[in-house]
């Protein structure tokens, strides 16, 4: 077998390989794959006579990759999935591709979401798949192309893109608000406050901007603003919100400001394009049309 053939295994041989490997049985592989244990069987003998390493560790009852195995297949893994986004692409769409994104939920949703037909009227040729992380990921492993991010312009072996600052303000349900006595910024220091996981240090950075001490007391932790909203909304504390998430609730009256003055965070939203992904055309298009959805007025949302 010559060198180019020996580095090329056929894709059965590797779907059989990848399946046994993330489930640790050759009969589950054989079941998801429609095939029998026999045959499962022969495809990894072929790949290990192939290669001459020994790809999993065998007993009378278990499977198991060997060192060699655990290497190989999160190579696999990751180049079989490249394999099915590209049919996927080839098969939706012909001409321009395919967008994998990653948008943060409570962002994609209020404002993201509401302008994507007016991409998607421009840039029919483009099918956009949305993941949500609220995170930072490996984009390799994920496969994914861009990501909109909320914190600071340290992505490493990426470009981070300026979308916009932003405002946060301490709000509570109407009901909170008319139950307690809150007339300073102090007050606020004595009640529940509500804390997003992904930004422990934002009631500290809005006590300081109020010359307070910050609390050390703990509170209620979320993982997504709109969670936090809903929790504050139902009166079980105060919440530090971004203005341009909430103006829906405010403008209906969910949610009041209490006091104390706003603050601009230190961290802002950034289109994040991993160096390897900057000459994708879907990414150039999408990349070019955001921004001029953000040199309008960002704070106009479609509610």
């Amino acid at each position: 077998m010559n060198l180019q053939r020996r580095l090329l295994p056929n894709t059965a041989a590797l779907a059989a390989f990848e399946a046994v490997a993330r489930l640790g049985s050759f009969t589950a592989a054989a079941r998801e794959l429609d095939l029998t244990q026999g045959a499962v069987s022969r495809q990894i003998a072929l790949l290990e006579e192939q290669f001459g390493r020994r790809l999993f560790e065998r007993d009378s009852r278990n499977v198991r990759l060997s060192t060699a195995g655990e290497i190989y297949a999160e190579a696999v893994r990751s180049a079989l999935g490249l394999l099915r986004d590209a049919a996927l692409g080839l098969m939706s769409n012909r001409h321009s591709g395919v967008l994998n994104l990653a948008i943060l939920p409570t962002f994609g949703t209020r404002w993201l979401m509401p302008l994507i037909p007016d991409f998607v009227a421009r840039h029919p040729d483009i099918t956009i798949n949305f993941a949500t992380r609220i995170s930072r990921f490996d984009f390799a492993r994920e496969r994914l192309d861009a990501a909109i991010h909320h914190g600071m312009p340290d992505w490493p072996d990426a470009d981070c893109t300026l979308l916009m600052r932003e405002t946060v303000m301490p709000v509570v349900s109407p009901e909170f608000l008319a139950s307690r006595k809150i007339a300073t910024p102090a007050d606020i220091s004595r009640l529940p406050l509500l804390h997003m996981a992904t930004r422990p240090g934002a009631w500290s950075e809005w006590f300081e901007a109020q010359s307070l001490s910050a609390p050390t007391g703990p509170g209620m932790q979320f993982e997504q603003f709109g969670t936090v909203a809903q929790a504050c909304m139902a009166g079980l504390g105060v919440a530090l919100l971004p203005e341009i998430l909430i103006a829906g609730e405010l403008q209906r009256g969910q949610l009041v400001p209490a006091p104390g003055l706003p603050m601009q965070s230190r961290s802002a939203y950034y289109l994040v394009v991993p160096h390897d992904k900057r000459g994708h055309p879907p990414v150039a298009s999408f990349r070019n049309w955001l921004l001029g959805q953000v040199e309008k007025e960002p704070a106009v949302l479609a509610w």
